[in-house]
């Protein structure tokens, strides 16, 4: 298994560990973020972090490994490989997660739910809940990176690789904003 200062080592490495001034998400200021994508990019990163993740889930039956799209896509794929498993991905469709392009999942599989990185959580409980309706067994999460610190209660086992609390601020508090440091919004979705 990897050290933490090894799996830490690979997100500074691959620049998915950004040190600076961030407008998060939810709107609050931090001084770090994470964009996993820049770790899945260099598939050597990828399978080392997915090797390491997946050795938590030996001993297991593993049938479909899922994550929501997009940062659950790459990780899913590769959690699959490792387990031998088959893999698939939830999409958004109008505000909701949906299993899309033929994908389906038997009521006698046993399920996997990956995501990248949580701060909430609200993306994989979404799957979570997908996949729930199906009745299927949850084996349980596997994420990459926990930004809760082990706060968010998915309601299933859990595994994170890297688990970090994120100190964030209200703009009006934020001591990076009162030191004129600029601004950046990193990710995907806009506030």
């Amino acid at each position: 298994m990897l050290t933490n200062k090894e799996i830490e080592n690979i997100f500074l490495e691959s620049e998915a560990l950004l040190k600076g001034h961030f407008r998060l998400t939810s709107g609050r200021h931090s001084d770090q973020y994470m964009q996993c994508a820049k770790v899945l990019q260099y598939p050597h990163f990828t399978e080392t972090l997915c090797k390491d993740l997946a050795e938590r889930f030996q001993g297991e039956k593993i049938d479909v490994v899922i994550g929501p799209a997009m940062g659950g896509i790459i990780v899913a794929y590769e959690m699959a490989r490792q387990l031998k498993a088959k893999a698939i991905f939830a999409e958004r469709v109008n505000e909701n997660l949906e299993l899309r392009r033929g994908f389906c999942i038997m009521p006698e599989d046993n399920v996997l739910i990956v995501e990248d990185v949580i701060t909430t959580g609200g993306s994989i409980k979404e799957v979570i809940d997908l996949v729930r309706g199906t009745g299927v067994n949850i084996v349980g999460a596997a994420l990459l990176v926990d930004r809760s610190a082990g706060k968010v209660d998915l309601g299933v086992r859990t595994e994170s690789l890297l688990s970090m609390e994120v100190i964030s601020y209200e703009e009006e508090e934020c001591p990076l904003c009162k030191e004129n440091i600029p601004v950046v919004k990193p990710g995907s979705r806009k506030i």
